[in-house]
C-alpha cells in the first residue's frame, strides 16, 4: 500500500481548500450611465441621470465620484472622440451647488444655459470618474434641438361653470400641458394637453382645493419637445354655483287656482323650484316649493285680485338662482 506524502495527508485532514492561480485585480472602472435624459425647458437644457453605484466589475464605487457632463453639436457622421474633444464641459457645481460630490446612486440634475445653442441640435453625454481617477465609458447620449424659449403661461384664472372648473391663461403657442395637485398632495399630475389657452376640468369636487400649473411646449421630431418654464401655481377651491334663472314663466287662471308653468332648467343638479308671489309693484314673498317638474298650482289665490309671480331654481347643494322674469295675472 502506497502512503500519501505527509504534508498532503495533513492538508486533507485539516480541510484545506483547493489551491488555484491568483485572481486578476479589479479594474475599478465606474459603470456607464444608462438613463441620461435631456430636454429644453425655457432658457435651459435640463439634464438628469443616475450616478452609477457599481464598477464594471460589479463592486461598489469608492467615493468620491466626479462627473464629466458635456454638450455640443455632434459631428456627422458621429464620432465620439471628436465630439468629446469639441463639446463644452459643464461645471459639476450646476448639479451640486453646495460643492459636495454627488453620492453613488444619487440623481444628478443639471440646468445648463441654452442661449449659445439656439437654432442648433446638440448632443448631451456624460461620464463618471471614480476616486481613482478612472473614467467610465460614455453614457447613452441625448439629442436636443434648441429653439427660442417657448413663452411661459401667465395670468391663469378659473371660474366654476356647469361643466366644471374652467381655466384660462395667456401665452403664445399651439400646445399646452395642464398639471394638477388636489387637496394636501404635493404631487402634480398631467391632466390635460390642449391646443388653446383654456381648459375645463370636469373632475372636481366642491370644497376641495386644487392647484394648477400650465406649460407651453413645442413638439419636435423623434418624439422630442421644447418646453417653457412652468407657470406660477394657480389655486382655487370650487364652490357650488347657483343655477340659471328659469325662463318662460306663464300664469293662467283656472276655476279655483292660478296655474304656473315654465321651461325646465338644463343643469343636471337642479332638484326643484321655489315660487314667489306678490301684488304688481310690491315685494314678492315665497309661497311654495315644488319638485323638478316645472309647474305649480297656486290654490291660495283669491278671486278679484291681481298677482305677480316669479320662480327660482334650487340645486342639490341648496344654491338658489336669481328670480325669473315676473309675470302679472288677473284672477277674476
Amino acid at each position: 500500500m502506497r502512503l500519501l506524502p505527509l504534508a498532503l495527508a495533513a492538508c486533507l485532514l485539516a480541510g484545506c481548500g483547493y489551491v488555484a492561480s491568483p485572481l486578476p485585480p479589479f479594474a475599478n472602472i465606474p459603470a456607464r450611465i444608462g438613463d441620461l435624459a435631456a430636454t429644453q425647458r425655457g432658457a435651459a437644457v435640463i439634464v438628469q441621470f443616475t450616478v452609477p453605484r457599481l464598477t464594471t466589475d460589479g463592486v461598489e464605487i469608492k467615493p468620491p465620484i466626479a462627473l464629466d457632463l458635456r454638450i455640443g453639436p455632434g459631428p456627422v457622421p458621429w464620432n465620439e472622440s471628436q465630439w468629446s474633444a469639441q463639446a463644452k464641459a459643464i461645471p459639476e457645481t450646476l448639479a451640486s451647488p453646495s460643492g459636495a460630490p454627488l453620492a453613488a446612486g444619487a440623481q444628478a440634475h443639471y440646468e445648463v444655459p441654452a442661449s449659445e445653442w439656439i437654432g442648433k441640435t446638440v448632443v448631451v453625454g456624460a461620464r463618471s470618474i471614480g476616486g481613482n481617477g478612472k473614467l467610465s465609458g460614455l453614457s447613452n447620449v441625448a439629442n436636443v434641438t434648441v429653439i427660442a424659449p417657448p413663452e411661459r403661461p401667465t395670468n391663469i384664472a378659473g371660474e366654476v361653470t356647469a361643466a366644471g372648473l374652467r381655466l384660462t391663461w395667456q401665452a403664445h403657442g399651439d400646445h399646452f400641458r395642464v398639471l394638477r395637485a388636489a387637496g394636501d398632495s404635493t404631487r402634480y399630475d398631467v391632466v390635460a394637453t390642449v391646443t388653446q389657452p383654456e381648459w375645463t376640468d370636469p373632475d372636481i369636487q366642491f370644497g376641495t382645493r386644487y392647484r394648477y400649473l400650465v406649460q407651453t411646449f413645442v413638439p419636435q421630431s423623434d418624439n422630442r419637445e421644447a418646453q417653457s418654464d412652468l407657470s406660477a401655481a394657480f389655486s382655487k377651491t370650487p364652490e357650488p354655483i347657483p343655477p340659471a334663472a328659469p325662463k318662460g314663466l306663464r300664469a293662467v287662471p283656472a276655476p279655483n287656482s292660478i296655474e304656473l308653468s315654465w321651461e325646465g332648467n338644463s343643469e343636471p343638479d337642479v332638484t326643484g323650484y321655489r315660487i314667489y308671489r306678490g301684488e304688481p309693484g310690491g315685494a314678492l314673498a315665497k309661497i311654495g316649493d315644488t319638485g323638478a317638474i316645472p309647474a305649480y298650482s297656486d290654490r291660495t289665490a283669491q278671486h278679484a285680485r291681481n298677482y305677480r309671480y316669479a320662480v327660482t331654481a334650487v340645486s342639490r347643494s341648496g344654491k338658489e338662482s336669481a328670480q325669473s322674469a315676473y309675470v302679472d295675472v288677473v284672477f277674476p
